[in-house]
């Protein structure tokens, strides 16, 4: 689907368009993460709109031809995608389309808006929302813009690995939240291209395991039914290419808990001030769990890839 060059294209591309978001050390910790390795965490949740899904949109702009955006741009989104793709609008001078479901965080709607999108609130889940985005790309014209199964969203995701490897020395394993599929596919590809012995993490809910299901049967297969409360990582059914990506790449796949996600993001907002949505706070939560995915490891890199207030005490 993608190459180590098609994400260093990408980074050219979008370099003046994203934040080089920062790195932490989880250390000095009231309630310690209960691992012997050190845990350093890659806060993409300071990414312009507050998560990774800014890398993919501008790459799948600025890689596309200008006219393809004249009609604007449609995408359906649990939340995140739809704010960075209202913001890629916003900077392209097109107007947005963003479908999203009914479990959509008010505030990411409030924030979409904010940049100028027509949000409508379409289905229970994102499928039925993707459904309403296609038809309004067939009836209107408007470009597109796949949350993951899109090689220049995908390309641009992998960015992150290519940034990360820059500011972290040393790490042998790191862990990343799974929706779709597209920033695991984009980020594993960096770091496996740079350094193949990197043990690759990926973490979904419990309520939506779309990619351990793929796995376990050695095929892409779709959930049957979804549970999970966390509409950024909810998906039905991810996509063939980067289910291959993920077969060839992740080493394992923790499942958690919509509550132990809660309990990761009111974790880091008590600890260190990160202000983290239920996906962001995902690879903690992880961590947390005390899965053995994690016994072996000697340095970790936590991806806290989106922002969000879940975790704020009142």
């Amino acid at each position: 689907m993608i190459s180590i060059a098609d994400i260093e294209a990408a980074r050219g591309r979008i370099a003046p368009h994203v934040r080089r978001t920062p790195v932490m050390a989880a250390d000095l910790a009231r309630d310690p993460l209960p691992v012997t390795a050190s845990v350093t965490m890659k806060l993409e949740l300071n990414q312009v709109t507050g998560s990774f899904k800014a890398r993919g949109a501008m790459n799948r702009l600025l890689g596309s031809p200008t006219d393809e955006m004249r009609n604007g741009i449609v995408t359906a989104s649990g939340g995140n995608h739809g704010l960075a793709v209202a913001r890629t609008a916003k900077v392209a001078g097109v107007p947005a389309v963003v479908f999203v479901p009914r479990t959509v965080s008010p505030a990411k709607v409030e924030k979409m808006r904010k940049w100028d999108a027509d949000v409508r609130i379409v289905g229970d889940e994102w499928g039925a929302s993707n459904e309403a985005a296609l038809e309004h790309a067939a009836t209107s014209g408007a470009a597109y813009f796949h949350p993951f199964a899109d090689p220049l969203v995908v390309a641009g995701q992998g960015t992150l690995g290519l940034e990360l490897m820059e500011q972290i020395d040393d790490f042998d394993t790191i862990v990343v939240a799974i929706g779709g599929g597209g920033l695991v596919a984009g980020l594993s590809t960096a770091i496996k291209a740079r350094r193949p012995d990197v043990r690759i993490v990926a973490v979904e809910p419990t309520g939506s395991p779309t990619m351990k299901a793929c796995l376990d049967a050695g095929e892409v297969v779709t959930l049957s039914e979804m549970s999970s409360r966390v509409a950024t990582m909810s998906c039905r059914r991810t996509d063939e290419r980067l289910f291959e990506i993920a077969r060839r790449n992740l080493s394992d796949i923790v499942l958690v808990s919509d509550e132990a996600m809660l309990a990761a993001s009111q974790w880091l907002w008590y600890e260190f001030g990160i202000a983290a949505d239920l996906a962001g706070a995902a690879s903690i939560a992880a961590i947390r769990s005390g899965h053995a995915a994690f016994k072996d490891s000697r340095a970790i890199c936590a991806v806290i890839c989106g922002a969000g207030a879940e975790g704020i005490s009142p």
